[in-house]
């Protein structure tokens, strides 16, 4: 019998609904299927809370070569962390546990990660898959997956989206650059960002409200903008990952753009002793004048 253990089977076993009507979904699996370790090269759901999966899986891969392949593929979209529950979806899927029948992830479940995750892919321009279409997945009052972190369950906090606009830490090169640079943008802070947790598949991030100096507000009221950089910390937890790169705490210049009801971060510079373009550019800002305002 398979190992099974970790905090994500529990929450799993948790979230099976009782059986319904069996159905084409709830057929024991009596053909030439086997339960085989979960390799250390399928990184999409090796060390998921169970050690063995089926072959054929779900999706019809016949051979452990072939679900490597197909679910790397998925990697990136999991690095983009458009919703908690994307992992165990796919991987009910690539690398179904190792039970005497087929347990499918919920409709509900498939309809979550879609909704929160197809915008990305639609980023990047692939559509969401056939072979991923949710209706084909079974309703929630049979024998299913059912989500763990669902909208209802979490509405104390926004389902984290992920931006379409990769943003990484610039490098503050020289300090007409940055400069420049503020001029373009709608507005610029320097914030102090805390990671709440290191522990979750979705890292929280707060501002500290007490180190928020605005450089320049734009369109915004100054009294708003603390709240409106909590919003984009809450929702945009790719580009905000990737501005904090593993540390617990840090203080960065960033700049960017309003767009109706949200704002969105074109660039962040860390705050550091060494970035010394960088202490010289917001020096200077105080009495800077940018291109439209001479004249």
């Amino acid at each position: 019998p398979s190992r099974l253990g970790g905090p994500w089977l529990l929450g799993v076993l948790a979230c099976l609904l009782l059986w319904g009507s069996p159905g084409a979904w709830a057929s024991y699996l009596r053909r030439s299927s086997s339960c085989m370790p979960i390799p250390h090269r399928m990184a999409l759901c090796y060390d998921i809370g169970y050690s063995e999966m089926r072959i054929p899986n779900l999706l019809e891969h016949e051979t452990m070569p072939e679900v490597i392949q197909q679910s790397s593929s998925w990697l990136p979209l999991l690095a983009r962390e458009c919703h908690p529950d994307a992992r165990i979806f796919l991987c009910s899927l690539f690398a179904p546990i190792c039970l005497d029948r087929s347990i499918y992830p919920c409709r509900s479940l498939c309809e979550a990660v879609k909704r929160s995750c197809a915008p990305v892919m639609a980023c990047y321009g692939y559509p969401w898959p056939e072979i991923l279409n949710c209706n084909k997945f079974p309703a929630d009052h049979e024998l299913c997956i059912a989500a763990v972190s669902t909208d209802e369950n979490s509405s104390s906090r926004r389902m984290p989206r992920a931006s379409c606009k990769d943003c990484e830490l610039e490098e503050a090169s020289t300090a007409r650059e940055i400069l420049e640079n503020l001029c373009a943008n709608d507005f610029a802070v320097k914030i102090r960002i805390l990671r709440k947790n290191m522990t979750t598949t979705i890292s929280d991030f707060d501002l500290d409200p007490s180190r928020v100096e605005v450089l320049k507000h734009g369109p915004l009221l100054r009294t708003e903008i603390p709240g409106r950089l909590q919003q984009w910390l809450d929702i945009d937890a790719t580009c905000v990952h990737n501005i904090m790169r593993g540390t617990h705490a840090g203080v960065f210049i960033v700049s960017g753009e309003v767009q109706s009801d949200k704002v969105v971060v074109n660039k962040a510079y860390a705050w550091q002793k060494k970035n010394r373009n960088l202490h010289q550019a917001v020096r200077r800002w105080k009495h800077h004048r940018c291109p439209e305002q001479v004249g």
